[in-house]
């Protein structure tokens, strides 16, 4: 959800541009496409936009991952059941698609996703896409797709700076039921150079050695 996201130099553009998503569904950003390294809060923001749409509005909301999609489509190939997978995709009011960049080197996937994708856009319906690196460098991934990810807003999550770590190590510890001095915070943002979920486990093998202790 948004209230667990801190936001920071890193990734504000991001957040702000879900929040005008959210406000304004298929008409402010469509589509949205965010895009950074491994464990920054992409897919923590695409779910929170979900969660936030669902909690406030009647609305059709469907989350998936690239791979999911991948997979529903050649089940529904195998299977004769096209029909029931263009339904399950296009008859949502949100798509929300995480890694978009394993579709890379999928024609059939690519292709399906290209019809659908044109379905909901056409139809004002809002789509939100996650990724590991912007449109451009997106490999083996078909130049009309790429085109269409660049349509609407492209929104980059850095690194966090040493500020933004401490607080969202304060706010997980805090959760946890397991303040720690402003010291220790430092020391261990400080420590922690490449991504949340270090931080996350470095807190939580902090946690578990007190209470094994």
């Amino acid at each position: 959800v948004f209230e667990k996201f801190i936001v920071g130099k890193n990734n504000e553009l991001a957040y702000a541009a879900c929040q005008a998503v959210v406000n304004n569904l298929g008409k402010a950003y469509n589509p949205l496409f965010i895009y950074g390294g491994v464990g920054l809060g992409k897919t923590h923001l695409l779910q929170a936009v979900g969660n936030e749409v669902v909690k406030f509005n009647n609305h059709r909301v469907l989350y998936t991952t690239s791979e999911q999609f991948t997979n529903d489509y050649i089940q529904a190939v195998h299977s004769g059941k096209a029909k029931d997978f263009k339904n399950l995709y296009r008859n949502v009011d949100l798509l929300l698609v995480d890694d978009v960049q394993f579709m890379g080197g999928k024609d059939g996937t690519q292709q399906e996703f290209f019809h659908t994708f044109n379905e909901l856009q056409q139809a004002d319906k809002q789509i939100v896409l996650t990724s590991d690196r912007p449109p451009k460098s997106l490999p083996a991934i078909e130049a009309r797709l790429i085109s269409r990810f660049e349509s609407g807003m492209v929104a980059d999550v850095g690194k966090p700076d040493t500020e933004t770590k401490i607080a969202i190590l304060e706010k997980s510890a805090e959760e946890k039921g397991f303040p720690l001095s402003p010291e220790i915070l430092t020391m261990m943002a400080e420590s922690v150079q490449n991504n949340i979920r270090e931080l996350e486990g470095l807190l939580n093998k902090i946690i578990a050695v007190h209470e094994l202790k």
